[in-house]
């Protein structure tokens, strides 16, 4: 009986999730059941010592200041201001509209690195614009979904902070790793949108009045929207991967600027800056509480033997490093079709790490091909969390039919960059041996 233990926790976990049961309490109340059959009584000191250890892990303490950073910028007109900007230069050509929308989500994804939020903020300006001007629903709904997306991949992402964390790894080195990779997949989608729309025109049609605003107009507009959120950038990974501060430290500047940019712009007000604080609260909250869940079921996990049944039947397969890497990201593939990026990292990676260290693979390449397929589950049916955080904020007439055909050619394309990184692994290490 206690050798199927590992196996029952799983699916334990995944009866809780479709019954409805948030995450970090599935996560919690499976690890209390099985955790009775090995501690008793004592399973509240366990569990008293992950929370302890969650909340006391210098490393996640650059989370909530990341989240501050976003908050910050959710709640000012930088946003704004740079999307207006975009579409000037872009909206007078075929795509031109999407093409921002995409470059509007990689930019806010490297300036707020939370997955959800760049999708949300970038979805309410870019479906009013680009239904206005007949944009095909479909486009619509792939582009935003999968720049949203991009906030998995791009730092400084919260996602490779948590990842790190697991894993024992240098988040500079993860951030560096992930540099090349995010801005490849991000050349991708826009070649993708470009071609698309060259190809068929009408499904987004040219907004002739974009090209008749006077240059020198475009060249005032672009800087005061450009120049701020590249400074912010700048300031947040130049600091850190040049060695001159810490990720928690590179994440405090980084909630600074943003504080600053907005007060400079007049736009930090008291009541702003309370719903960014409690937005910040509850976002952290909501982490750290899985982050918990997640500690304590691979603890119970490990002690149950299912790292090591695992580990064996891995080296009972004798696959080579490249069979070993498909099988342990087609696990995480078909998970994140049912759970969220959190609860992946958390459960999976401590089982993964020994068996790739042993196996000789690269922990920082497997590390970056772990975030494209994490990015890819994001978008893929039935559960993509994408998906839904679009039709949150989309207008009636998106059905789920254009969403799951919009998302179809992203999906596709971050499955490209996968093989291209095992392929070509020095997209992911070259940077960091550079670097550290």
């Amino acid at each position: 009986m206690m050798a199927y233990v590992p196996l029952l926790m799983f699916c334990l976990l995944f009866v809780f999730v479709f019954l409805g049961i948030p995450v970090s309490f599935s996560l919690i109340a499976t690890s209390f059941l099985f955790g009775m059959l090995f501690f008793g009584d004592t399973i509240f000191q366990q569990m008293y010592g992950s929370l302890l250890q969650a909340s006391t892990n210098f490393t996640l303490s650059a989370i909530p200041l990341f989240v501050l950073m976003g908050a910050i910028l959710e709640q000012t007109g930088l946003a704004r201001r740079l999307y207006n900007a975009l579409q000037l230069w872009l909206g007078g050509f075929s795509g031109g509209l999407a093409i921002s929308t995409m470059l509007m989500c990689g930019i806010f994804a490297a300036a707020s690195g939370i997955v959800g939020a760049v999708e949300i903020v970038v979805g309410l300006m870019a479906i009013p614009a680009m239904t206005k001007y007949r944009y095909d629903r479909s486009l619509i709904s792939g582009t935003i979904c999968a720049g949203g997306s991009l906030g998995t991949i791009i730092p400084p992402s919260v996602i490779v902070v948590v990842y790190a964390s697991m894993a024992q790894l240098s988040i500079g080195q993860l951030f560096a790793a992930t540099l090349i990779p995010g801005l490849l997949m991000m050349a991708l989608f826009l070649l993708y949108i470009g071609v698309a729309c060259w190809l068929r025109p009408a499904l987004a049609p040219a907004v002739a009045e974009m090209r008749q605003v006077a240059l020198t107009e475009k060249l005032r507009i672009t800087l005061k929207a450009l120049v701020p959120p590249f400074l912010l950038i700048a300031a947040v990974l130049g600091s850190m991967l040049m060695g001159i501060a810490s990720p928690t430290e590179s994440a405090a500047v980084g909630a600074f600027g943003a504080a600053l940019l907005a007060l400079c712009f007049g736009e930090l007000s008291l009541a702003r800056l309370g719903e960014a604080l409690v937005s910040t609260v509850r976002i952290t909250a909501m982490i750290m509480l899985i982050v918990v869940g997640g500690t304590l079921f691979t603890a119970i996990f490990a002690i149950s033997g299912g790292g090591w049944a695992l580990a064996e039947f891995i080296q009972e397969l004798a696959l080579s490093p490249y069979w070993l890497i498909f099988a342990l990201l087609l696990i995480v593939l078909l998970a994140g079709m049912v759970l969220d990026w959190i609860s992946i990292v958390l459960i999976f990676v401590p089982i993964f790490t020994p068996l790739i260290k042993l196996a000789g693979i690269d922990p920082v390449w497997f590390a970056v091909m772990f975030m494209v397929v994490i990015q890819t589950s994001y978008l893929t049916p039935p559960m993509a969390p994408s998906i839904f955080y679009l039709k949150s904020i989309a207008p009636p007439d998106f059905g789920y039919g254009h969403m799951y055909r919009g998302v179809i050619p992203f999906i596709l394309i971050q499955l490209l960059l996968f093989l291209i990184i095992l392929l070509l692994p020095g997209l992911a290490t070259w940077l960091p041996r550079q670097l550290f």
